[in-house]
């Protein structure tokens, strides 16, 4: 009898769904806390997650840098980024060297929040490795970034 092997499309689509509402309710979490509505009341999910992490590691990125740092398309990064403006978390500024380029930074609010990020998703990493030895995770790591190689 032949086994069958895991289903591991399904399983990391069902992970990656959860870990993006996990992060949203968090979102959700920080703009009630410090009553702000942003995105419509909605607070931030994981792609606005990903855009403060990155500027905070690039700032001053553009929109395009951004974009692909995210793995976005560009109509989905704009409409984004709109909202992350408006809810005072990104701001854009014209590059001094070359008027057409956009250059984005955090705000003080962006900032804030950022920390609050950082600290969702060390709490997130904490629980999604307890009880997995260092060299489970290693193999884990190693399958996921095998996955992304392959399938880029």
């Amino acid at each position: 009898m032949t086994r069958r092997p895991p289903r591991l499309v399904f399983l990391t689509t069902a992970a990656e769904r959860q870990m993006r509402r996990w992060i949203a309710r968090r979102g959700s979490a920080h703009a009630a806390a410090h009553g702000q509505q942003r995105n419509g009341g909605q607070g931030f999910g994981a792609p606005a997650a990903g855009v403060l992490l990155h500027l905070a590691d690039h700032p001053g990125a553009t929109i395009g840098e951004v974009t692909t740092a995210l793995q976005a398309s560009p109509a989905g990064a704009s409409g984004l980024l709109a909202r992350m403006e408006r809810a005072d978390l990104v701001r854009r500024r014209t590059d001094p060297d070359d008027r057409r380029t956009v250059r984005l930074d955090l705000t003080p609010t962006g900032t804030a929040a950022l920390d609050d990020v950082r600290t969702a998703l060390a709490e997130l990493n904490d629980r999604l490795t307890d009880g997995f030895t260092d060299d489970e995770l290693a193999t884990v790591s190693r399958w996921l970034e095998h996955v992304t190689r392959t399938l880029s």
